[in-house]
Order: structure tokens, then C-alpha cells, then sequence
């Protein structure tokens, strides 16, 4: 099992190693315990013999399931929320040096480390295969499709992911996949915060490299040495695996001690993914020129299917065979909000209205979600509903943004959800800002809010033979739900059961 009580790690903020801990009847206190990333950890720390709490800001299906596994969750963040015996506070990225419980574990003289110093941990103990997935898109999408490859195939991985995939283990009750299995632990490594710096792994794949968190990083060259030093974390007998049209390939890979291998669409890569025929589309991995597996293609997108090719080389690493990871890929039914249909409905005067839900939130993912929608299911009319995520991404990306909605027919464009920003950087920009420069560019877009307000419009306005999707990383899925929920389903077994 890959539980074995010692853990040996490196300090968050140094290389310096520290002293091998020990999980049994260690007491840990989450804060933000309801985040999947987090919520899953817990599981995993739990499971390992520590005595979990934790605390978040409302209730969730994630914090009941928590709270249906033994784990105590409190829902309020104070000084008083933090128990009276604790050995380690544990904290996401997102939560400030000033919050309550993180002042009062100072005070007490608690440790406090963030998510992914935990996770390290994990990684770090001896015998521990630690797999480690990064990149600026692609990673819970990944990570699953790997995690699926594996127990498909007979293995016994143990991992933690960041998107909900019932085939992986995840559901309505629980956030994200966790599994306590073997010595090879599977997690997504995110660039936020550098957090990926503190993780131990052996195997780590860089999907690709573009800019985003630019209220952190000051410039994109600042993005990809990031991504270099976590490539140069990995030990010599490790390997990893980088996206081969990167242009910030070579700089990445200068100075690692481990293998390197690339993939990509390019001959030249080492893997190469082809993708071939429309509809029921066949994907094709060659290495070095040679075919090793084919597949047809369960999710729209090349994307997707570069997505698959990355997870099916690394399971394969992992002891996979080609043949079980190819029926695997063929089989994956995908997960929660990436591209997921949650219904189709029957409009009053005859014909249908598909409704889809993403996650995407990047200039990048729009594109490549929209026109993947649109040759998969070739609509009448494109309609989305975009929510931008982050008041200083959407200003720092609106001419990438601009440019990303061309495989629409309509934008609609709600307030921009507000996180981690400052209240200047709120009033910089605005959701309008965002509409105007779609229209320059010759979309049809409008802003409409509050959601219900969106529900209303596209009640009364949907059209027989259209593609409604509702996209980014808030809470703009209530926008789906509202309208399956209004709208007659068409069969039974299509109903749309609401989140929570």
C-alpha cells in the first residue's frame, strides 16, 4: 500500500529536506476543505490514519460526502473554527497569510503548510511513484483519462484529482477522484502560486505552456522558467514528458537530469498523435514513426485527443499495455464540465436545443472547446455562455479573448466572476469591455445578468438545432441547469439532476 506511516519531503520554500513525518494520529485541520483539490487530500490524509478537520465557507456535495466519510467540517472560518488540538494546518493557494485560522495556528505556534507541501509529502515518501501532471490547460482532463487507463488495465494507483469523473471515482457527492491504492501517486501539478515547485515527483509531463496568472507571473518567460524549475525537480532515474510544438521546449528542458521524450502532432515528436476520418474519428499514436496503439475518439476535439496520447504514453510507462489502454480511451465517458452534455430538450414549435457545460476559461480553451462543439455536433447555431474568471485575466487576455469566440454564433456575457483580485483591479475592467471587443471583431454578443436573467433570454430565444454551452470556471453552470430545468426533456433518461 502506499501507506507506510514515514514521509521524507522538502520544505515549501526551500530545497533544504526536513524531518520524515509521520500521518498516523497526526492531528490535520483543512482550511477550504470543500475545494477538490483539498477536499481530496483530506480523503488521502484521512485514510492514511491522521485525524482530519476542516472549514469552509458554505455548504457543498462535496462537504456532506467529507462529512459521510468521519470527517468533521465546520462551515465558518474564524479564529474558534480552528480545533483545540492540531498538529498541522493545511491551506489551499487561495487563502490569504491573514485569515483567521492561519493567524491563530501562528499564534499557537501550529504548522502551516499549503496544499501541495502536503501533497509533496506524499510524493516524497520512499518506495512512492509520484506522477505528476502540469500545464496551463489540459490537466484534470488528463489526470483522469491516466487514472482510467490504469485501473482499467489492473493497476493500483493511488491518486488525486481536481474534476469530478465517476469512472474514476468521483460523483454527485464527491469533488474531484481521490484513491488510496498502490506506490504510483497520480496528481495534477498546478503552476498557481508555483505550487508545483514543492511536489516530489518522479515522472512529470508539461501538457504545453502559455500565459495565464498574470497577476502573479509579471511576463510569460517568467511563466516557463517556472516550468523549468519544476522540470529540473525530477530525479535522473525520472523522465519527462513535454508537449513538442512548445516553443519554451528547449528552454525547459535545458539542465534536467531525467529523460525527455516529446509528443505532439508534429512527425518529429517523439510521440506522434494523428488524428484521422470525421465523426467517428480514429487517433492514432506512433512512436518514433511506428504505430503502438489506435483508438476512436470518445471526446470532440484534438485537444482531447492529444489530451488521451499524453495519458496513454504515461500509462504505459506505468506498466499499461497498449492494447487494454486503447480500450480504455475508447470507453472514457468523460467528466464533469469539460464538454459535458447535460441534456437535450424539445422546444414548443418542434425540434431540439443540446445543452453542453465547460470549464474552460483561458483564450486558448474557448477556441478549442467551441470549434471542437461545433464539428462534433454540427449545430444550427453556436450560442455560449461565457463567464469570465478573474477580473485581471480577462483584462490582461482581452485581445486573446477578443479573437477566441470566431466558432459562435452568439456570446453572452454575464458579470465577471470575482476572485483573488484586488477591488482596483474589479474596476479596471468590466464585462462590457469584453462585449465590445467581440463585436469589433464581429460576433454577436451582449451582456446579460444576473443568471436568471440569462435563463429568461435564451427561454424565450433558443432556436430548434441549437448548441447551448455555458462556459468558465464559476458558477456559470446555474445557467445550464436553469434552462434544462425549464425546458421539457425529451426522454426520460435525459433528465438534468441539479448540482448539490
Amino acid at each position: 500500500m502506499l501507506c507506510t506511516g514515514l514521509i521524507g519531503t522538502r520544505d515549501l520554500m526551500t530545497d533544504a529536506p526536513t524531518a520524515a513525518i509521520s500521518l498516523t494520529d497526526q492531528r490535520l485541520h483543512f482550511v477550504g476543505i470543500g475545494g477538490c483539490g483539498m477536499s481530496g487530500l483530506a480523503r488521502m490524509a484521512a485514510k492514511r490514519g491522521a485525524a482530519v478537520t476542516g472549514s469552509d465557507r458554505a455548504d457543498s456535495a462535496t462537504v456532506r460526502g467529507l462529512r459521510d466519510a468521519g470527517i468533521g467540517v465546520v462551515l465558518e472560518q474564524t479564529a474558534a473554527s480552528l480545533p483545540a488540538a492540531v498538529d498541522t494546518l493545511v491551506v489551499s493557494a487561495a487563502i490569504p497569510h491573514d485569515h483567521a485560522e492561519v493567524a491563530e495556528a501562528e499564534s499557537r505556534g501550529v504548522e502551516v503548510v499549503k496544499y501541495a507541501a502536503m501533497l509533496g509529502r506524499l510524493m516524497g515518501q520512499p518506495g512512492v511513484e509520484g506522477v505528476a501532471i502540469a500545464g496551463t490547460h489540459g490537466k484534470s482532463t488528463t489526470t483522469s483519462v491516466l487514472c482510467h487507463m490504469l485501473l482499467s488495465c489492473g493497476l493500483d494507483p493511488s491518486f488525486i484529482v481536481g474534476a469530478n469523473c465517476e469512472q474514476i471515482g468521483g460523483g454527485a457527492r464527491v469533488s474531484g477522484g481521490t484513491r488510496v491504492g498502490g506506490e504510483v501517486l497520480v496528481a495534477e501539478a498546478c503552476e498557481f502560486d508555483r505550487s508545483f515547485h514543492a511536489l516530489e515527483p518522479v515522472h512529470g509531463v508539461i501538457l504545453n505552456i502559455e500565459a495565464d496568472h498574470l497577476d502573479m507571473y509579471g511576463s510569460l518567460d517568467e511563466i516557463a522558467e517556472a516550468f523549468a524549475v519544476f522540470a529540473r525537480r525530477l530525479p535522473s532515474h525520472g523522465s519527462l514528458l513535454i508537449q513538442h510544438e512548445s516553443p519554451h521546449r528547449m528552454a525547459v528542458s535545458a539542465g534536467v537530469s531525467c529523460g525527455v521524450q516529446t509528443i505532439g502532432f508534429d512527425p518529429q515528436a517523439d510521440w506522434q498523435v494523428a488524428v484521422s476520418g470525421s465523426g467517428e474519428r480514429t487517433v492514432e499514436l506512433r512512436h518514433h514513426g511506428g504505430r503502438v496503439a489506435s483508438w476512436r475518439a470518445s471526446m470532440p476535439g484534438e485537444h482531447m485527443a492529444y489530451n488521451a496520447a499524453v495519458a496513454a504514453v504515461t500509462a504505459h510507462r506505468m506498466g499499461a499495455p497498449w492494447d487494454g489502454i486503447a480500450e480504455a480511451i475508447a470507453g472514457f465517458e468523460g467528466l464533469d464540465r469539460r464538454m459535458q452534455r447535460l441534456g437535450r430538450r424539445e422546444l414548443i414549435g418542434g425540434g431540439t436545443v443540446t445543452v453542453v457545460d465547460d470549464y474552460g476559461h483561458h483564450p486558448t480553451e474557448v477556441d478549442a472547446t467551441l470549434r471542437a462543439l461545433r464539428a462534433w455536433y454540427r449545430p444550427g447555431r453556436l450560442v455560449c455562455v461565457f463567464q469570465p474568471h478573474q477580473h485581471s485575466r480577462t483584462r490582461f487576455l482581452m485581445e486573446q479573448f477578443a479573437v477566441s469566440f470566431s466558432a459562435a454564433d452568439v456570446v453572452i456575457v454575464p458579470e465577471i466572476y470575482f476572485v483573488r483580485d484586488t477591488e482596483q483591479e474589479r474596476e479596471a475592467v468590466r464585462a462590457n469591455d469584453l462585449v465590445r471587443a467581440l463585436r469589433d471583431r464581429g460576433v454577436t454578443a451582449m451582456h446579460v445578468d444576473p443568471m436568471e436573467a440569462i435563463v429568461d433570454q435564451l427561454v424565450g430565444g433558443v432556436r430548434a438545432g441549437d448548441l447551448v454551452v455555458t462556459m468558465g470556471a464559476g458558477d456559470v453552470w446555474k445557467v445550464a441547469g436553469g434552462l434544462l430545468e425549464r425546458l421539457p426533456a425529451t426522454d426520460p433518461a435525459d433528465g438534468y439532476t441539479p448540482a448539490g
